[in-house]
């Protein structure tokens, strides 16, 4: 046991208390873990870009005062009741999705979009009781995709606890826990290209790169980066891009351009931007009779886009990826080992590293669109 566990436990969190307005670090209460639930101690948290679109809510519910942040390691600090798979000192990823492990998507081997635990970007509350964990002088702050990792105490359901091999470096690792693990498994899990195949990657931010990465991991012999940022491109090279092409430089759809450029269409396309245009060219742009074009990128919900049947008829596949389709509790330990074995690597996606009180910086970082991933010391 924990010397804490079972008592309110004080501690640093960097608080949002309107909408795109800067971070203030407060002195925040964390209430022990409930049922089912975990209080992990954060040692390392990064900014990923969700977290910055519900920051600046633009396109959704604002709900503040909230404390964002879900990409993160951490160590178990204490477990409630029925927690049987975690226990004290456990190093851990909390992950925006979960897995119950009893619903029908858990129980299949082809889903990983768990029932009860699935992402709810408008609750900001734990599911055991509806309230939250977190509060000041006895208000309570809202919780962020059940994770709310920008404080250095933190408790989460523990279905959405990926437990990690001890020796996993937590500075590195806990950029697996979202956008990552995303643009990697889309890759890997659901276009699957074969050794020697050409992939088309469209939008080279983190996620896409991470698309690219697996790409590599592959053995794809052509990887397409499709971008309309041509400073893009250079970084790109690192993560296995052979080929960049800028939509704007052409005066013909990119998927006519693509198909010239492959005799036909790329085996496999990943479009990681959310583009409704970007969406039909990567569909579009894979080669009949065995393209497969995965769609990893959020549009606007009510967003639809057109493309004509036959290219369904003429046997390209047009499939859509959630957490690339990994199961948090039982695929991310093999994609840690993946880096633990240099088949993975992760360095080259974090360019910034900052102090927990300097959080402020990353979000700077990220609005003028600076570096990939940065890191946040919890403990600096």
């Amino acid at each position: 046991m924990s010397t804490t566990a079972g008592l309110v436990i004080p501690c640093k969190a960097a608080v949002s208390w309107e909408a795109g307005k800067p971070l203030v670090i407060e002195q925040v209460e964390v209430a022990p873990p409930q049922a089912m639930e975990v209080r992990i101690k954060i040692k390392y948290t990064s900014l990923c870009h969700t977290d910055l679109y519900f920051w600046e809510a633009k396109g959704q519910t604002p709900l503040f005062p909230r404390i964002f942040g879900h990409e993160a390691s951490g160590i178990v600090e204490s477990v409630g009741e029925g927690v049987s798979d975690l226990q004290v000192g456990d190093h851990v990823l909390p992950v925006f999705t979960g897995e119950c492990g009893e619903c029908k998507h858990c129980k299949s081997e082809e889903s990983n979009m768990c029932d009860l635990l699935r992402i709810n970007t408008d609750r900001g509350v734990m599911l055991s009781d509806g309230k939250s964990r977190f509060s000041i002088n006895g208000n309570p702050i809202n919780h962020f995709l059940g994770t709310s990792t920008f404080s250095e105490y933190t408790v989460v359901h523990s279905g959405c606890l990926a437990k990690l091999n001890p020796l996993a470096p937590l500075d590195k690792v806990c950029i697996l826990s979202c956008g990552i693990s995303t643009g990697l498994g889309a890759t890997l899990n659901v276009a699957k290209p074969k050794k020697g195949s050409s992939v088309a990657i469209f939008g080279l931010g983190a996620v896409g790169l991470a698309a690219a990465e697996g790409a590599r991991i592959a053995g794809a012999s052509r990887i397409i980066g499709v971008d309309l940022n041509p400073n893009r491109f250079e970084k790109a090279k690192k993560f296995g891009v052979t080929e960049f092409v800028n939509p704007k430089e052409h005066d013909r759809p990119v998927q006519e351009v693509i198909a010239e450029m492959t005799d036909g269409g790329v085996d496999r396309s990943v479009e990681c931007t959310g583009n409704i245009n970007a969406m039909i060219s990567a569909f579009e742009c894979v080669h009949d009779g065995w393209g497969v074009a995965v769609l990893v990128g959020v549009p606007n919900k009510d967003a639809v886009f057109m493309t004509k049947p036959i290219n369904l008829l003429n046997e390209r596949a047009l499939k859509g990826t959630f957490f690339g389709n990994y199961k948090p509790r039982t695929d991310l330990p093999s994609v840690v080992d993946m880096y633990m074995n240099k088949k993975l690597e992760l360095d080259k996606f974090i360019t910034h590293r900052v102090p927990f009180s300097e959080i402020n910086k990353a979000f700077d970082y990220m609005l003028r669109g600076e570096g990939l991933r940065c890191i946040i010391n919890m403990e600096e």
